[in-house]
């Protein structure tokens, strides 16, 4: 599991940042014991996204559901766990609100240390679930609101390297999916419908700065929005599967390219990737191709890993409570929280 953990742990992980009410309970950081998630994505469908009271609602009615189907999973009670840890940020201020104020009166009433995580750094852990992380190495983090690359030394040192300057590459998906009229949420469709199609529309790939390892996918959503508009205004028929080849061919050509530039650079032992788009079979396929080329060893954690779960956050917990971090009763849900180290 790591240099730290001396014994076993049980951490009971909860999440609740966005549209996934979860709870899952984890030992030493490395073993998921029990993991319950109950998705809101059938209520979200008819918006084409995720409306925040209607999250903050469903979190209200099942996530004392889910802790307790945590701990039956688990044959498991209170008093045999060592602490709790929860999502503090960032996510939907509402939908964190739930989650911790759960996590608060669980800890509280049964005696139990309180843990807050960042979101990311749950995501990031989701790949100690599957396999020892090795330092240093380089985590590409690719979600709905994220796109980041990330240098970790240690456990628990984080040194953001790169992210976007605008749309998250998870945002871009869901922005193209509408405009192509498909059904949210528009990443898995869009990935399925690239590798339908042999032909794409040629769209441009945007680098940035020759040294800058961060992105830029805003110009790329405009660029499908202007083609679709100019072909429709000449006449010319769309075909959605070639518009979606050439979007996701020009995303995962940039995050791979500037993923392999950085693990160049930093001389990484591993990479891995999280977040929700990393189950994006495209990108998936692309980065274990390039690393075994490289030689690097590259991690990915399976789909339902990759999604928001409360593993994730279990597993991250595991490893703040073995570095002696602590939050207590005057927690707050922190939508803009930002990423940094707790081990130094």
């Amino acid at each position: 599991m790591g240099e730290f953990i001396m014994e076993n742990r049980y951490i009971l992980g909860i999440e609740s940042s966005c549209d996934e009410t979860a709870a899952s309970i984890v030992k030493n950081g490395c073993e998921i014991v029990s993991n319950v998630v109950a998705s809101q994505i059938e209520s979200h469908k008819r918006f084409g996204g995720v409306v925040p009271e209607i999250a903050s609602r469903h979190h209200v009615e099942q996530v004392t559901l889910v802790i307790e189907e945590a701990l039956a999973q688990a044959n498991m009670k209170p008093e045999d766990l060592d602490a709790v840890a929860v999502t503090e940020g960032p996510g939907l201020v509402g939908a964190l609100l739930i989650g911790i104020n759960a996590a608060k009166a669980f800890a509280f009433a049964n005696g139990l240390p309180l843990i807050g995580v960042h979101h990311i750094a749950g995501h990031i852990y989701a790949n100690a679930l599957m396999q020892p992380m090795e330092f240093p190495l380089l985590a590409l983090v690719v979600s709905g609101g994220h796109t980041e690359l990330v240098f970790m030394k240690e456990h628990g040192s984080f040194e953001l390297i790169g992210e976007t300057r605008d749309d998250a590459a998870g945002e871009a998906y869901d922005k193209v999916a509408r405009v192509l009229n498909i059904q949210y949420p528009g990443g898995p469709h869009i990935d399925r419908m690239a590798h339908e199609s042999d032909e794409a529309v040629k769209f441009p790939r945007v680098w940035l700065e020759e040294d800058s390892y961060d992105f830029s996918f805003s110009g790329l959503k405009s660029a499908v929005i202007n083609y679709k508009h100019n072909a429709e205004q000449r006449g010319i028929e769309v075909n959605p599967l070639h518009v979606a080849k050439g979007f996701q061919d020009s995303v995962v050509e940039v995050l791979t390219a500037k993923t392999l530039r950085a693990a160049r650079q930093f001389n990484v032992k591993q990479v891995i990737a999280a977040g929700g788009v990393s189950a994006n079979k495209g990108l998936r396929k692309s980065l274990d191709e390039t690393f075994a080329n490289e030689g690097i060893p590259f991690y990915v954690p399976p789909l339902k890993l990759c999604t928001d779960n409360a593993a994730m956050i279990a597993a991250a917990g595991t490893f703040m409570f073995e570095a002696g971090k602590r939050s207590d009763m005057g927690m707050n849900g922190r939508p803009g929280m930002e990423l940094v180290s707790w081990h130094k």
